[in-house]
């Protein structure tokens, strides 16, 4: 079963969802992709690991890292989870580039290439934003595009994790990357 509750953050609504596992969903809300993995059944109802998540969600918009994750399910195809595993080593405050992630995952898979445009698709599909940090992947230029939840909150969480901005832009609508 799928349990379900809502966050009150300071960059708008949030919604969480676990099943018995760990966190399956973090979404704000009318993100892109909004809720897309939830199933049609689901309890809205708060469980020790939305909780947990809440409580993550609380240290985090404080402006502090949290140090401990609650237990997470994403789900998706293996390459996708590969990808999310590496966005879970990126440190706080800190960022990586689509083509560094691809490199990574070609070392991983021991091939000499891999697709930034493929891995721009699974961090793209990451269901669960803020605490698997999406947010914290920018273009080889330090440019500052795709996040489903919204390019102005991708800055402001960037922001709140004293991310040094200073190399960091938003392409202009029509500039090539």
């Amino acid at each position: 079963m799928v349990y379900t509750c809502r966050y009150k953050s300071p960059l708008g609504e949030i919604l969480l969802a676990a099943d018995e596992i760990g966190l399956t969903g973090l979404w704000f809300e009318g993100q892109k992709y909004f809720a897309n993995t939830l199933p049609e059944e689901y309890v809205p109802q708060e469980t020790k690991i939305l909780t947990k998540a809440k409580k993550w969600l609380d240290v985090y918009f404080s402006g502090e890292e949290p140090k401990f994750t609650p237990p997470l399910h994403p789900t998706g195809s293996v390459f996708r989870q590969e990808v999310w595993k590496i966005l879970l080593q990126i440190p706080y405050g800190q960022t990586i580039t689509y083509g560094e992630i691809a490199r990574r995952m070609a070392v991983m898979k021991n091939t000499s290439h891999m697709s930034a445009q493929a891995v721009g698709g699974a961090v793209g599909h990451n269901e669960i934003s803020i605490i698997i940090p999406c947010h914290r992947v920018v273009g080889t230029n330090g440019s500052l595009t795709g996040y489903a939840g919204g390019i102005d909150k991708k800055i402001l969480l960037l922001k709140l994790e004293r991310t040094d901005m200073s190399r960091l832009f938003v392409p202009k609508k029509g500039t090539a990357l």
